[in-house]
């Protein structure tokens, strides 16, 4: 598999400024431009498989290249760490990806945008896609993520993030992510480890630990199950304004996203089509070919 090209764009917040990092696939030249993006703890290699996949199909299937980009969302990955942790909410993401689509577009403008949002990544996309972009979102998948989180999902957000532990080798750290992942469904060992391998940096000493930012656990720690209710009644007026075709790919075991919620976004706001994967839980890696194939298939990638 070839490697992906890594670069920076800088956006402001109200400390000054932060560096995000992304990782770019296929063709730079490209007008269609496909943005993925992680979940609450991950970063952007986690699409390694994905956006391979989507940059081999356009080419097999004929059809204008496309450029896949896949962020680290700042305090992960790559990206900086903000000075001030209760700075990482969800406006500060959806106007960082708002300048690297801008930053995007002077270096080649975009003709076609696509989003794949995972849980987090998700919510970003709503965000975005809602708005009156210069390019706009034309198709959006939702990865096991609605306007709708339950107070059970955050309640278990509270005893993990913020953890990122100590680890003698990438192994020992893909063994401890894996305790708390096990919703993400059936993988071999060898799958998880590659899944893995960009979780971990190294320390001075030869260690490993989480890629994140700890203080990100603050702002989570912080959410009332009051505020977390008054973020769904704001991120369902959100989601009412999106006319973008939207795919949900619904893990059938989440415990984030209730069936309730399924039905009500096809019902609401852009009446989402639903993809239902048997046997996982939140979130779906979208590493697995038949995962694969369903964001192929919606994003219009087969011959």
């Amino acid at each position: 598999m070839s490697e992906p090209s890594l670069d920076f764009v800088t956006c402001p917040d109200p400390q000054g400024t932060h560096r995000m990092a992304y990782w770019s696939w296929g063709d730079s030249s490209a007008s269609h431009v496909v943005v993925c993006v992680h979940g609450l703890t991950r970063q952007g290699r986690d699409f390694d498989l994905l956006a391979q996949a989507l940059v081999d199909a356009a080419k097999i299937a004929n059809l204008p290249a496309i450029r896949v980009i896949c962020p680290d969302v700042v305090g992960r990955g790559k990206s900086d760490w903000l000075k001030e942790p209760m700075g990482y909410q969800f406006a500060q993401y959806a106007a960082d990806m708002a300048m690297l689509i801008q930053g995007l577009n002077a270096q080649q403008p975009i003709e076609r945008l696509d989003w794949v949002g995972t849980s987090m990544g998700g919510v970003i996309g709503m965000l975005l896609a809602a708005q009156n972009l210069p390019t706009p979102v034309r198709h959006l998948v939702l990865n096991d993520i609605g306007p709708v989180v339950s107070w059970t999902s955050i309640l278990n957000m509270k005893t993990y993030v913020g953890r990122v532990g100590q680890f003698a080798s990438v192994q020992d750290a893909a063994n401890a992510i894996w305790e708390i992942s096990q919703s993400f469904g059936p993988h071999t060992s060898e799958e998880w480890l590659a899944l893995s391998q960009n979780m971990v940096r190294r320390l001075e000493d030869g260690t490993y630990t989480l890629h994140y930012d700890p203080a990100l656990r603050e702002p989570i720690s912080a959410v009332t199950q009051e505020q977390a209710q008054a973020g769904e009644a704001a991120l369902w007026q959100v989601y009412d304004l999106i006319s973008c075709q939207t795919l949900l790919i619904h893990g059938a075991q989440s415990e984030l996203l209730s069936l309730s919620a399924v039905k009500e976004m096809q019902q609401r706001g852009p009446r989402v089509q639903v993809a239902t994967i048997e046997g996982v839980g939140h979130a779906p890696t979208l590493t697995h070919e038949d995962q694969i194939d369903i964001v192929r298939q919606f994003l219009g990638l087969h011959a």
